[in-house]
């Protein structure tokens, strides 16, 4: 047989025809989305054969990695972008409800797998943290009090308090009141059934669980191409990026979990649900305490109020962040611009993504988002003492020698035609599906993988609707409130609220110190 040489990635590539044996799923990406949907497949289909490829040499480093996200498991206790104000001042609390309820899910999950000591410590990866909202200005003081008036009625968000008593929101938040010269009104709301959740930490759990299940997870593999075959199954092309040998892997079904990636692999497939589909890429710094003594001054995760024009992930927020076992303080993000479409990506990765089908959605997006476009020149151009500004906005004595900056992960935030035009961004998740089920793919941001679980029963819903019925009853024993509305199940949320606390260890007796 020939061999040929090829020139990827910087790597000498020897072309090899090999297939290997079919799988049952191929997952592609080791991040958070594909080790939920892995395991979530290995309790209802323990004889399934999966296998996984990663790009890089270890799980969870690209988005889910916890320097690259927020780590706030969203359950719309503080993210204000998800109430919106209504012309008569009135707040539409529908998308909170839904963010909450599907948060909730994920909080059963991962405690189901806590019980069933598939996964274990479940403070390496959840911490309970005080969610607060903070605002400025009479107008937005206004929002923040129908806001909670709208939440607190809602059993959902029982135990949010409102305030704007500065000798009350000193104790909540002494960090952000003391010193604050100015007279304009402040005010803030708190709950503290929040979370801080480390989505690397989690995510390498669930990979070291699926391996342990006789999941093949290979590292350093780069699928080039996935094609239709005459059978019906799904063809992977793999490049070994290590020898640089290709390989070919069959399946009755693939995940696209890649990020950012998941855009150029899924306009692989021809799939006609890939098609008007384009991706803008948005990326995120944070400002990371290294001042002890003002990290011990803060607990909680405050969010304020985006910028005009900005981005929903570019909500500017403080943050009391658990890593690696200790507590550490953040601020952000502030928006930047690369073509890249993952941190790891191409600078190609923008340009190629264009396509015939899709390049009119595209300039009618850049058309329809000039404010986006400015705002985020505006952002590139910051200066550490202009971030620092934003920053005092929070912290009004913050020093520069505390604060150093951190690139995060890049968001590639989906365009497509809807019924408000074309081209119009979406700041969602978003799954696309092939007709008949046998591929799936994942686009989008936030709240991403804090509604993870819920996002992968949707595709296990659509993807193996003759298995559901039989699977029904395990769903029912991992997620209690599978099918129900726990917002009109009162009891059920209680039971649920408190056996996932005790099981992940969010009481409040339960809360270590950090030094």
């Amino acid at each position: 047989m020939p061999t040929s040489f090829l020139r990827i990635q910087g790597i000498r590539k020897v072309k090899m025809n090999n297939t290997e044996t079919n799988q049952d799923v191929i997952l592609i990406g080791a991040g958070i989305m594909s080790a939920t949907l892995g395991t979530l497949l290995k309790e209802l289909a323990p004889d399934w054969n999966i296998k996984v490829f990663e790009k890089l040499s270890k799980t969870g480093e690209e988005s889910s990695n916890e320097w690259n996200n927020a780590g706030t498991g969203h359950a719309a206790l503080c993210e204000l972008n998800y109430t919106v104000e209504k012309p008569d001042g009135s707040v539409d609390i529908s998308k909170a409800i839904k963010i909450n309820e599907q948060f909730q899910v994920s909080m059963q999950f991962w405690s189901y797998l806590v019980k069933q000591k598939l996964i274990g410590n479940p403070q390496d990866f959840i911490m309970p943290i005080p969610h607060m909202s903070f605002v400025q200005g009479d107008d937005n003081v206004r929002f923040l009090w129908n806001r909670f008036k709208a939440l607190s009625n809602n059993p959902l968000f029982k135990g949010m308090e409102f305030s704007e008593d500065p000798e009350k929101l000193k104790k909540w938040i002494p960090l952000m009141i003391q010193e604050r010269d100015s007279d304009e009104p402040i005010a803030a709301t708190k709950i503290d059934s929040g979370t801080d959740v480390n989505f690397g930490a989690l995510t390498r759990k669930l990979f070291g669980h699926l391996e342990n299940q006789n999941v093949q997870v290979n590292y350093q593999h780069s699928v080039e191409g996935i094609k239709r075959t005459s059978d019906g199954m799904w063809e992977v092309k793999v490049i070994n990026l290590v020898s640089g040998h290709i390989t070919h892997h069959k399946a009755k079904f693939v995940f696209i979990g890649g990020g950012g990636g998941s855009l150029h692999l899924l306009q692989k497939t021809g799939i006609p649900e890939s098609k008007n589909i384009g991706g803008f890429p948005v990326s995120g710094l944070f400002m990371v305490c290294k001042n002890p003594d003002v990290i011990a001054q803060h607990h909680g995760k405050v969010y304020g109020k985006a910028k005009v024009g900005a981005p929903p992930m570019s909500v500017p927020h403080l943050d009391t962040r658990y890593i690696d076992n200790q507590k550490s303080l953040l601020f952000g993000p502030f928006a930047g611009f690369s073509p890249k479409f993952l941190k790891t990506g191409s600078m190609f990765d923008l340009v190629t993504s264009v396509k015939p089908d899709n390049l009119l959605t595209m300039l009618a997006a850049g058309a329809k988002n000039i404010p986006l476009t400015k705002y985020l020149i505006q952002q590139v151009m910051l200066t550490k003492e202009q971030r620092l500004e934003e920053l005092r906005e929070f912290i009004p004595n913050a020093k520069s020698e505390d604060w150093d900056l951190v690139v995060a992960g890049q968001r590639v935030q989906v365009i497509k035609d809807t019924e408000d035009g074309k081209g119009t961004l979406q700041f969602g998740t978003e799954i696309v599906t092939s007709a008949d089920g046998t591929i799936a793919g994942l686009l989008g941001a936030s709240p991403g993988a804090s509604t993870a679980v819920q996002v992968m029963l949707e595709i296990i819903e659509k993807c193996f609707p003759d298995h559901v019925g039989e699977w029904n009853a395990k769903i029912k024993e991992m997620i209690p409130s599978y099918g129900l509305s726990l917002m009109e199940n009162p009891k059920l949320l209680r039971e649920v609220h408190t056996s996932t606390a005790e099981t992940l260890g969010l009481t409040e007796k339960k809360i270590p110190v950090f030094s």
